[in-house]
């Protein structure tokens, strides 16, 4: 095993490269997993071929603790408004485990929907042992189909697939380098169900190739936008430089900017019970190396036209277990405590890692 040194070189001359160029059981209630995880029905057999259309493949996760997040300082466990609780590596002999680009989670923060960017589900459940998470089980691959019941990387050749939102029973994935959202109603069978596009604005179309479509928040009811899905563009700019997003669906559809500062792209987002949004960012740079941030913002500054911002409530970088952090989701406990978790994509590379990462967000 290569040492923390060693991944944190290999990911720096990455940043350099990159810098030159469910669902009966959906929680309803909560205004805080608008996106979250549901129990799937009963297995079927499963079936050795990991992209069968009609069905899931049960596989194997292992998992190993990270008892704490500063690599620098084992004891630190408070990173800005955040608190460390737990976190896991994950590896699977499964070979098309890997990638882990988007995930939510049900209300308790167990059962959990994820995708890869190469045009798979994940679904499973992870363990706790109190508040710390311990493995995960139960764990099934799955293509995502098309409408036409393949998958969609054999029927278009679809990939990157970067983003999840949930409404009720229906699943929004995002298609980072084709720029489109598929729409799945799980009720229809589960990770067997077929996609249909759906319609975005032409401008969407025309975001930066592997720069695109990669965060999806659905508005639940009962806040500012409901029945809105908002989609967050990872580095496509505005005339001033600011990040395009853009709100689908719902009364007041159209194209806002999300402030870009210190060259941070948008890797995903999720909406909390408070209704503000929690923004995912990172950033790669030959001096600067790999860094993540979370930035959190009213509801209420989303409108059309509108230029949004907020302040930095986490930042992170090389001196802890961070890897390509592309996923967030949030959920509240018995306690009432706000839960964050944060998922890698390993790239499906030796040296990189799949992470999960849990904390606690300190009000």
């Amino acid at each position: 095993m290569r040492s923390a040194a060693s991944r944190r070189r290999f990911l720096q001359g990455v940043a350099a490269g990159l810098s030159a160029a469910v669902l009966p059981d959906l929680v309803r209630g909560s205004l805080a997993q608008a996106q979250s995880a549901t129990h799937p029905p009963p297995k079927p057999a499963a079936r050795l071929n990991p992209h069968a259309v009609d069905e899931p493949v049960a596989i194997e996760v292992n998992a190993r603790p990270l008892p704490s997040f500063d690599i620098r300082d084992r004891g630190h466990r408070r990173f800005g408004a955040l608190e460390y609780r737990s976190g896991l590596i994950l590896t699977s002999p499964f070979p098309g485990f890997g990638g882990l680009s988007a995930l939510r989670l049900d209300p308790k923060g167990e059962r959990f929907i994820a995708v890869s960017d190469q045009g798979s589900w994940f679904t499973g459940r992870i363990v706790y042992h109190g508040r710390e998470m311990v493995g995960l089980d139960d764990v099934e691959a799955a293509p995502l189909l098309a409408a036409d019941g393949r998958p969609i990387t054999a029927t278009r050749r679809w990939y990157d697939s970067e983003s999840l939102a949930l409404d009720g029973s229906f699943v929004y994935v995002g298609l980072e380098r084709v720029n489109q959202v598929l729409r799945y109603d799980f009720a229809e069978g589960f990770t067997r169900s077929r996609g249909e596009v759906v319609p975005l604005p032409p401008a969407a179309h025309k975001l930066p190739l592997n720069k695109g479509l990669e965060g999806l928040v659905f508005v639940p009811k009962g806040l500012p936008l409901a029945g809105t899905l908002i989609a967050f563009s990872e580095r496509g700019l505005d005339a001033s430089g600011n990040l395009i997003a853009f709100l689908v669906g719902g009364k007041t559809p159209g194209q806002f900017s999300v402030r870009r500062t210190e060259n941070f792209d948008i890797s995903d987002a999720v909406l909390l019970r408070s209704g503000d949004l929690l923004i995912l960012e990172r950033k790669f740079s030959l001096f600067g190396g790999v860094g993540i941030r979370i930035r959190r913002i009213p509801l209420s500054q989303v409108a059309p036209g509108a230029l949004i911002d907020g302040p930095a409530i986490f930042h992170a970088d090389l001196g802890n277990e961070i890897d390509n952090m592309e996923g967030i989701d949030a959920h509240v406990t018995a306690e009432g405590e706000t839960v964050v978790t944060m998922i890698s994509d390993d790239n499906f590379s030796l040296i990189q890692r799949n992470l999960l990462l849990q904390f606690t967000l300190v009000e």
